[in-house]
């Protein structure tokens, strides 16, 4: 048991002043099997705490469940913290940015239309009060007083760069107290005069987000926290990356040289991101400033781990500064093992249309309902309508959300995209036929005002410019398609298609194979000659690919693989020549503009 405060000039450890020396680490974004790994990693470069946010939407899919299981383990992750000798500063949010989806809002807690976001709101206090009552029995008994490892807890996050609601920020601090937490609360924003008077409140300890300029940014978050330690609670050295644009990397040297400002200005720091990790299934968001860029599934963040958790080069540049004001252990991490592929083919390719009318789900509407008034929140849902028309007619919504392949009687038709703002397309032919719409949400945008809205086809839904109906919608299960749709195990479906097809196949389809591994270790599935899809690994969800780039793998963690065969699920939207393949390492991809 200790004691931790903030005093008038630092941080204090039972009495004593103490300087935080942080990395993030998003448990979501690593398997569990492989945080004890990372977390080493950052003792061994001489950092004595690991920061994490807490992804609401992942814990709560729906409002009445709460799932604190597997990589959703907080507890143990914070045990894990623990077990090394460190520290752990947390961020429940509620709202976490984070280019997670939605920024860790859930999406069922907007359908009704009237919930508010970010602000004082009784729906919205409600909701959360709901999730803290779940984090509670993780949190409290794991703080510092009680001989766990948290000494801090950040209240929202960024908030002065969205509101100024002082009322909400009041009432978090109420539910965080509430619930027992006991340790110091703090409030991050970006180092300007209005964010940060507008985020935080007097009783908040402000601390800073930035990557550069440190003398000027810490003067800038001196005048606004006149007591207290300075900390830049989001040391940013690196950055995100979008499809269709380059892989982002910073200077060691310079993001070495700001590490050394910093520290010899006397702050305390939390490295964002020290280890990155993946947006593993459907989990990365988005945004949208006037064009919608959705991110991509890594989340390398040009960090001092890679994605894989090997050290870079700037992890031994950050291990050299920080050993000129802390004691930095002799040990140094290995990295991770690499595995060996025997053989690695598909087996069988099945088109989506073959399961859609096995499965259970769909539902019938006169108009054409969004994928979260039929309580599906991410990934894919398909649409269909029968028509019946003298000639060809124009399909059109208000706005898709975010990508929709249309087809008429099985055959593509065309693709509306959200990035490019499409929003009609003709439908050929005549007489009866069948529309059908395969709609991907590419992830809910994770800041600014359009958080909160609602994916797929927004209507109202024209065809000819008349509204039309009915529809038929199914949610696609894709948590583990092998058995969500029977691919493996039902014989009927299985008997689809056993043979690849010598021309390119033409999605959406699932791909089958299998994957022979005689030494366990890291992976990257190579997504070159693909098109745009996901990708399941013995029912672990590794991600989405996609060939407009600029990551052309997908990174396939030691603890999903066992030695033998291990079976691979490819969801493929598009046209594919590809074949099954691997890499030892990641390609993310150009870092030119």
């Amino acid at each position: 048991m200790a004691d931790f405060r903030i005093g008038d000039a630092d941080f204090l450890l039972d009495g004593e002043p103490h300087r935080i020396l942080s990395g993030a680490l998003h448990y979501f974004r690593v398997h569990p099997d492989e945080w004890r790994d990372r977390i080493r990693a950052a003792r061994l470069l001489g950092l004595n705490t690991i920061e994490t946010y807490v992804p609401w939407n992942l814990h709560a899919r729906t409002p009445d469940t709460f799932d604190l299981d597997g990589r959703l383990d907080l507890g143990r992750f914070l045990d894990d913290v623990a077990a090394e000798g460190m520290h752990a500063i947390v961020r429940p949010g509620p709202y976490i940015c984070a280019e997670w989806d939605g920024g860790g809002l859930p999406a069922w807690l907007f359908i009704d239309g009237e919930t508010g976001v970010r602000r004082n709101e009784p729906r919205f206090l409600a909701a959360i009060a709901t999730f803290f009552d779940h984090l509670a029995p993780v949190l409290v008994p794991r703080q510092i007083d009680r001989s766990g490892p948290i000494v801090l807890v950040q209240i929202e996050n960024e908030y002065g760069a969205y509101g100024d609601d002082a009322d909400y920020l009041r009432a978090l601090i109420e539910m965080n107290r509430g619930i027992g937490l006991t340790v110091p609360f703090i409030t991050v924003d970006q180092p300007t005069d209005e964010m940060l008077s507008r985020g935080s409140l007097p009783e908040l300890h402000r601390t800073g987000s930035f990557g550069s300029r440190a003398t000027e940014r810490l003067a800038t978050l001196r005048r606004h926290q006149p007591t207290g330690p300075l900390m830049s609670s989001e040391f940013w050295i690196g950055w995100f990356d979008h499809w269709g644009a380059h892989h982002h990397t910073t200077p060691v040297d310079e993001a070495a040289g700001e590490l050394d400002t910093l520290l010899a200005a006397g702050a305390s720091v939390n490295i964002y991101m020290f280890h990155g990790g993946t947006n593993f299934g459907f989990t990365n968001g988005a945004n949208d400033k006037g064009v919608y860029q959705p991110t991509v599934t890594s989340y390398d963040y040009d960090a001092l781990l890679d994605e894989s958790g090997a050290p870079t080069a700037k992890y031994w540049a950050f291990r050299e500064v920080l050993s000129r004001y802390t004691e930095v252990p002799t040990e140094t991490p290995a990295g991770p093992a690499i595995g060996v592929v025997d053989r690695a083919g598909i087996d069988r390719v099945v088109p989506l249309s073959a399961v859609v009318d096995r499965v259970d789900g769909w539902t019938h509407h006169d108009d054409a309902p969004t994928m979260d008034e039929i309580g599906h929140y991410s990934g894919y849902v398909l649409y269909r309508l029968d028509i019946d028309t003298s000639g060809p007619v124009v399909l059109a919504c208000e706005e898709v959300r975010d990508r929709a392949q249309v087809f008429v009687d099985g055959s593509p038709v065309g693709v509306l995209s959200r990035d490019a703002h499409e929003n009609a397309i003709v439908l050929p032919g005549a007489g009866s036929r069948r529309v059908e719409v395969l709609v991907e949400d590419q992830g809910r945008v994770n800041y600014g005002v359009r958080i909160g809205e609602p994916k797929g086809l927004i209507g109202p839904v024209t065809v000819g410019g008349e509204s039309v109906g009915p529809w038929s919608v199914l949610p696609l299960a894709l948590d583990d398609p092998a058995r969500d749709l029977g691919l493996v195990e039902d014989p009927d479906v299985a008997g689809t298609n056993t043979t690849r097809a010598a021309e390119p196949a033409v999605g959406p389809a699932f791909h089958v194979g299998t994957v022979e591994v005689s030494a366990v270790g890291d992976l990257h599935l190579d997504s070159s000659g693909w098109g745009k899809g996901a990708a399941w690994v013995n029912g672990f969800p590794l991600g989405r690919y996609w060939s407009r780039g600029p990551q052309h793998t997908l990174r396939v963690p030691a603890p999903v693989l066992r030695v033998g065969t291990n079976e691979i699920v490819i969801f493929e939207t598009g046209t594919t020549t590809g074949v099954l393949a691997f890499r030892p390492t990641a390609d993310l991809g150009h870092t030119e503009f």
